[in-house]
């Protein structure tokens, strides 16, 4: 079973970059080309028109899986190296490992957290400053009360 799903992954795998190609372009253009042509020669019978259909609709359902398994690949390697940086980040909070296996809701309300930040930012006059989920609102007090004592020392 292993050495049939390396097989089909080396061949998504091809069939994705050949696809993707400037060639594929051109090739499929040419026989657009070629089948517009041949319609004088089929007096643009039903017939003539049937095969460019079938022909697109076959291509374009298989490209479909070619596609998606392609953009699960990709998708699965950048969550994986987006973890390592989490990780191996002193400063990152590592309940953002596997964010993408939250619930949509979940999602939504640190969306929410993180557009806090950016006002907290905004409100620092300093939009660099950044903080990791777990030390965020620590992060800003600790700055606030050091910004008023600098104020009063002023």
């Amino acid at each position: 079973m292993k050495n049939k799903t390396y097989f089909f992954e080396r061949f998504a795998n091809w069939a994705t970059a050949a696809t993707g190609s400037s060639a594929a372009f051109l090739t499929a253009a040419a026989v657009v080309v070629a089948w517009a042509v041949t319609g004088p020669i089929f007096n643009y019978s039903e017939t003539w028109q049937l095969v460019i259909n079938t022909g697109t609709t076959i291509v374009t359902f298989l490209m479909v899986f070619l596609i998606q398994k392609s953009q699960n690949k990709d998708s699965k390697a950048l969550h994986l190296k987006l973890n390592e940086l989490l990780a191996s980040h002193e400063g990152t909070s590592n309940r953002m490992v596997n964010i993408e296996d939250l619930t949509e809701e979940d999602l939504d309300q640190l969306h929410k957290f993180y557009l806090r930040l950016s006002q907290l930012a905004q409100e620092e006059g300093n939009l660099t400053t950044t903080h990791s989920i777990d030390a965020a609102n620590q992060n800003h007090l600790r700055k606030s009360q050091r910004f008023a004592q600098k104020k009063e020392k002023s």
